[in-house]
């Protein structure tokens, strides 16, 4: 998108073909991924984690709706805010497509996409990811 800017650097990227993938981390000593990439392995207390593309399709693991904005928040309500769980072995909080939680079941397929939560002072859209 090219009127875009992500909601904050280092999250998510975007592969040659358009498909997008959060960035995650993966531990150097014990194997295991994170999300958000952090310096430190949450897991083992390493400081060797190593930049990871996480796996853009999950499970749905757990969910809501959220139908009243936190403070601070510029995009619309209600929207869907779930636990999706990916191959790699970890659950990633994020906002799903879907706000209507009566649609949603536990094991349920999901897909990355990046997607406009608000317009900044320059008109451009900023993106997130959530999971469809």
């Amino acid at each position: 998108m090219p009127d875009a800017t992500a909601i904050h650097e280092g999250l998510f990227t975007t592969e040659a073909d358009g498909a997008p993938r959060l960035i995650g981390g993966r531990c150097q000593s014990c194997g295991r991924h994170q999300f958000p990439r952090s310096s430190l392995c949450p897991h083992c207390g390493a400081d060797d984690v190593a930049e990871a593309l996480l796996s853009s399709q999950g499970t749905l693991w757990a969910w809501t709706a959220v139908t009243a904005a936190p403070p601070g928040y510029r995009g619309e309500v209600p929207y869907g805010f779930g636990v999706v769980e990916l191959p790699e072995g970890l659950r990633v909080l994020a906002r799903l497509t879907q706000g209507d939680p009566t649609k949603l079941r536990f094991g349920q397929e999901v897909r990355l996409q990046l997607v406009p939560l608000h317009a900044d002072d320059e008109g451009r859209d900023v993106l997130t990811w959530a999971f469809a």
